[in-house]
């Protein structure tokens, strides 16, 4: 029986409709490459091939991208443990840490964190320098001489108190550095503290990043101390300084370099008029970091009068956050009452690192 053709035209629409809509839900190539599933935009190629689209086919593709993606996971830890990357085995000094120089080592402010070193030790110098008090001891009942040894310690922090400053990478810091020189073995004095110099400060620190001579500049460190004895009359020593810190590094190595102004005081209040003469107008101290030895040096120089000082230590892996400690100083200033007195000083003790 012979079809009429006028029958199916009704269903015309449908014949040019769903083809359309076929297209449409069949994706091409540029649409399989931005399905960011591994394995979803590989069975979208497979479609477009004609592949076999199996559950078992899809459940094999599925399982080949799992595995890839754990060897993959399983690299990365291995190129990560092999370069030391992981936050574990990466806890040794850097100077962005020391001062938050990043959003990784930020802590925030009023967190309290060692400033210079925390020690304590037993000392013994060739000279102590008995002039300062001659005048006293001829007032008291005894007249005994200053001890070859002493025990010495510095307390040293600082704590962030503003970060983000006028919204600029500038942190403002504030820290206190205290050494003692106790004469603890001198029973017949009555074991005085010979010495103690207080040492506040306010610090202006911002971030560097870029390298000078092959060396990295980390920061930059604008900065005004006061230091004293607390003393009165003529043991009295006191002054103050603004200075300018740069802090540079290099494979184990960390420099920080400062050179500093002293505030002049009138005549009448200044209790060492010549400190700058023996003191110098810098410091240079250099570090050296290697499988928990620390070894550092610390140099001053008045290049005009020729005198300064060196100080030499040596940190070494004790127990748990103390290291033993041995520190060499040969030059003038050990402590305050000492600025324009030379000596030699040998110290052994322990080191905090907390």
């Amino acid at each position: 029986m012979p079809t009429n053709p006028r029958r199916f035209l009704p269903l015309l629409p449908f014949f040019v409709v769903i083809p359309a809509l076929a297209q449409q839900g069949a994706p091409d190539l540029s649409g399989c490459a931005r399905i960011p599933d591994g394995a979803l935009r590989l069975a979208c190629y497979d479609r477009l091939a004609g592949a076999d689209q199996s559950p078992a086919r899809a459940a094999s593709v599925a399982s080949a991208s799992a595995s890839a993606s754990t060897s993959a996971a399983s690299v990365d830890r291995e190129v990560e443990a092999s370069l030391d990357l992981s936050p574990e085995k990466s806890r040794g000094f850097s100077l962005a840490d020391h001062w938050e120089l990043d959003q990784q080592h930020r802590r925030g402010i009023f967190n309290f964190r060692p400033h210079h070193a925390n020690y304590l030790m037993v000392t013994r110098t060739a000279h102590p320098n008995d002039e300062p008090y001659r005048p006293f001891r001829k007032l008291a009942d005894f007249n005994t001489d200053l001890s070859h040894n002493e025990l010495v310690y510095q307390l040293s922090f600082k704590t962030k108190v503003a970060e983000g400053i006028a919204s600029k990478p500038v942190d403002l810091w504030f820290g206190y550095t205290q050494n003692s020189f106790w004469q603890a073995g001198n029973r017949q004095a009555s074991s005085p503290f010979r010495e103690t110099n207080y040492q506040p400060e306010l610090m202006l620190v911002t971030p560097l990043n870029f390298n000078l001579l092959g060396v990295h500049a980390s920061f930059l460190n604008l900065g005004m101390v006061h230091q004293s004895n607390g003393q009165t009359s003529t043991l009295s020593r006191s002054w103050n300084r603004v200075y300018a810190q740069l802090g540079l590094e290099r494979a184990g190595f960390t420099m920080v370099g400062r050179v500093w102004k002293r505030v002049n005081e009138t005549a009448s209040d200044d209790d060492n008029p010549d400190i700058v003469d023996y003191m110098g107008r810098g410091d240079l101290n250099v570090t050296y970091r290697s499988n928990g030895h620390d070894y550092s040096a610390l140099l001053r120089r008045n290049f005009s009068t020729g005198r300064g000082a060196v100080q030499l230590s040596w940190a070494f892996p004790l127990a748990g956050h103390f290291k033993g400690y041995m520190q060499y100083f040969s030059g003038y200033g050990q402590s305050l009452i000492d600025y324009n007195y030379y000596q030699n000083v040998l110290g052994v003790g322990l080191l905090g690192t907390f």
